[in-house]
């Protein structure tokens, strides 16, 4: 069983002034693996807040995957893939690459996504865009990856066959 956090990024979110559909498109999307989610929480568009919650979700609850939903953009607010930058070991930048380029075929504002995907110890951090859509398209890109690779994270030496 995979053991997931989900993080909206939104200041208005974390306010009550704006209710998360995009936290909950995850939490219905990852029940598409044997997954289950322990923990859930929408904070303000803050990056020293994001990476410590992001290291908190790691490093004391021992989450598999930490899911964020919000500030990949180009604005100034965005600020979760530096947040998500400082605090992983290192990169993933093939899953964030499919992400861009699967949805640069139904938008080309897909292109301006600054999403980071990468490794904090034995956790995968997936950055997503802020609307459900977006969190949908996005996430079921890699959805089928996701096991495989939490796997590979945790040390599984067995050998990748194709699918």
């Amino acid at each position: 069983m995979i053991t997931v956090g989900i993080l909206t990024i939104s200041d208005k979110g974390s306010l009550g002034q704006r209710e998360d559909l995009s936290g909950l498109e995850i939490e219905s999307l990852i029940k598409e693996l044997p997954a289950r989610v322990d923990a859930y929480e929408i904070i303000p568009d803050e990056k020293d807040i994001i990476a410590n919650k992001i290291i908190d979700y790691v490093d004391n609850m021992k989450l598999d995957l930490v899911i964020t939903t919000g500030g990949t953009g180009v604005s100034p607010k965005d600020v979760t893939p530096e947040a998500t930058s400082c605090v992983i070991d290192r990169e993933v930048p093939g899953m964030a690459e499919a992400m861009r380029f699967e949805g640069i075929k139904k938008t080309p504002f897909a292109m301006i996504s600054r999403a980071v995907v990468g490794i904090r110890k034995n956790a995968l951090i997936v950055n997503l865009p802020g609307s459900p859509k977006a969190v949908s398209e996005n996430l079921n890109t890699i959805l089928p990856c996701l096991p495989h690779a939490i796997a590979k994270i945790k040390g599984d030496s067995s050998e990748c066959a194709s699918v």
